[in-house]
């Protein structure tokens, strides 16, 4: 199995390409889902105080430093969830997040959505800040935040976000916001990256796995892969938890790439950030 190259973010701290994500991964399923990931290879797992799994990949993770891992080759990326936005409410999530995992430090810590009618996100990242300053966590960022949100955050706070992590497929390239992203040196995380799975059924996709002997999901991350962005796609069996990662042994030609790049048609699967308080 090929392992993921690394992304250095832009605070020196290095990140798998390609991670597992554990949104929608049943509680009673996590730890061993989470464990066969990191047999297999990733290095990098996200989840989410919203996910309710924090508990089952920080046993996954201690299980695998148990048995020899180094607890520095494991990212694991958790989240401040909207209703608990504001400096000390922020800080109090991040101590029951780490109460759930049970791990010393955390890799990175996110806000989940920019809010904004809510008006706090500013506050919150500040927690965040503090909670880098103190060694806490090791790189912070954003998630679902919209170019408005960012020029709003950078204003105001000290730390640029290491990542900011979207929705992000061939059917909803989001040029402007990676535009932004490359400008302000803020990595670009897909979450949806296979469009919660309808985008398997597009049919330039399905002719171009055929012509490579791949999966369509295969083309999908491996098009992600090439664009540049981190990417985290959610898996439940251990047989695509394997696939997924089997993306780094072939390549997509220019032309390959081109034909997922015409796809795009601004077409979300998942709520849009201006929507969502």
């Amino acid at each position: 199995m090929h392992r993921s190259p690394k992304y250095m973010l832009n605070n020196g701290v290095s990140i798998d390409a390609l991670g597992y994500g554990v949104y929608k991964v049943p509680a009673e399923d996590c730890a061993n889902l989470v464990s066969t990931a990191l047999d297999t290879g990733y290095r990098t797992i996200d989840t989410a105080a919203l996910y309710g799994n924090e508990a089952g990949v920080g046993q996954a993770v201690n299980r695998a430093v148990a048995g020899g891992l180094l607890r520095e080759d494991v990212f694991v990326t958790s989240k401040v969830w909207n209703t608990e936005q504001g400096y000390d409410s922020t800080l109090a999530a991040f101590d029951a997040s780490m109460e759930e995992l049970g791990l010393d430090y955390l890799d990175m810590f996110l806000i989940h959505w920019p809010c904004p009618e809510r008006g706090l996100f500013i506050p919150t990242y500040k927690a965040l800040e503090t909670l880098y300053q103190q060694g806490r966590v090791r790189a912070i960022g954003v998630s679902n935040f919209e170019p408005t949100h960012l020029h709003q955050l950078l204003d105001a706070c000290d730390v640029i976000p290491a990542v900011n992590q979207v929705e992000l497929h061939p059917w909803l390239a989001q040029r402007e916001l990676l535009a932004l992203h490359a400008e302000l040196g803020i990595a670009t995380q897909a979450w949806s990256p296979l469009a919660r799975g309808a985008i398997l059924a597009d049919s330039t996709l399905s002719a171009l796995a055929a012509d490579h002997g791949r999966s369509t999901a295969q083309i999908v991350l491996r098009w992600h892969v090439q664009s540049g962005h981190l990417v985290i796609p959610k898996a439940s069996s251990a047989q695509r938890i394997r696939e997924n990662l089997s993306v780094f042994d072939f390549s997509l030609s220019d032309a390959d790439m081109a034909r997922v790049d015409a796809l795009d048609q601004g077409r979300r699967s998942g709520s849009n950030p201006n929507q969502v308080n």
